[in-house]
């Protein structure tokens, strides 16, 4: 990949990963921070990244660094922290979005990803069994279950029929 075309792939995809980011870590400054090393990463391989699979390859350096900063996370916060993000049912009741971000919290970390990268980006199961190293097939179950575990959680607000 040239220099024109790592520039241009900056430009197209930078707002998806930073959005992609900001759904799992709920942090502008984290979200920023993973986009930063993205693109980084990405640089450093430059050479040996097709431009066809650019995109891709984005956001599979971007999950993996969003899974190692999640992991990072777990094991140095504290429990306060953790609880900071539970769901205020009196503050949020008929707010749309938080509901659904809120749900989306509950889900495993793999099903969230593959939520958002089907729902959110508009990726094909193919791209994203390629971007998060599993199979169609899997990629097709955990959509599914994650589908599942939203209608249930959503179900259980009443605020969704």
């Amino acid at each position: 990949m040239k220099l024109s075309e790592y520039n241009n792939l900056v430009e197209l995809h930078a707002d998806g990963i930073y959005r992609f980011a900001l759904k799992h870590l709920k942090n502008e400054m984290d979200a920023q921070d993973i986009v930063q090393n993205t693109y980084l990463k990405t640089w450093e391989k430059h050479e040996t990244i097709e431009v066809s699979k650019g995109k891709s390859y984005l956001f599979t350096v971007a999950i993996n660094l969003i899974r190692n900063f999640v992991t990072y996370e777990k094991r140095f916060t504290s429990e306060e922290l953790a609880n900071q993000h539970t769901y205020n049912e009196s503050s949020s009741q008929f707010d749309l979005k938080e509901i659904l971000d809120n749900a989306l919290e509950q889900l495993p970390e793999i099903q969230k990803s593959v939520i958002l990268l089907r729902d959110y980006e508009g990726y094909n199961y193919e791209e994203i069994g390629k971007i998060t190293n599993l199979s169609e097939s899997q990629v097709k179950v955990y959509i599914f279950r994650a589908r599942k575990t939203l209608q249930g959680i959503l179900k259980d607000q009443s605020l969704v029929v």
